[in-house]
């Protein structure tokens, strides 16, 4: 969802070619982590019936790529759009 005002913002504010590239990339990016984690959750999930804690460590590092390229993919917005609305 929040992909998809980046990229209408990004119409409006007429982005370049490279601008564009990070933009997208950025966003395939976070969606392809979380496709990613979520089918290491589930097969994490399927493997074991019981509670293990490299089970658990599986699961936060998968979640823990997310939330880092989430935070990259942050930064590229700000250095990206900050100086076209300032």
């Amino acid at each position: 969802m929040f992909g998809i005002v980046v990229i209408l913002i990004s119409i409006y504010v007429g982005l370049s070619v490279v601008e564009w590239l990070f933009i997208l990339s950025a966003i395939g990016g976070v969606i392809v982590l979380e496709l990613i984690n979520s089918a290491l959750e589930r097969i994490v999930d399927i493997s074991t019936n019981d509670y293990h804690p490299l089970a658990k460590e599986a699961k936060d590092m998968a979640a823990g790529a997310v939330l880092i390229f989430s935070i990259y993919s942050v930064i590229v917005g700000i250095v990206i759009f900050l100086p076209k609305f300032f």
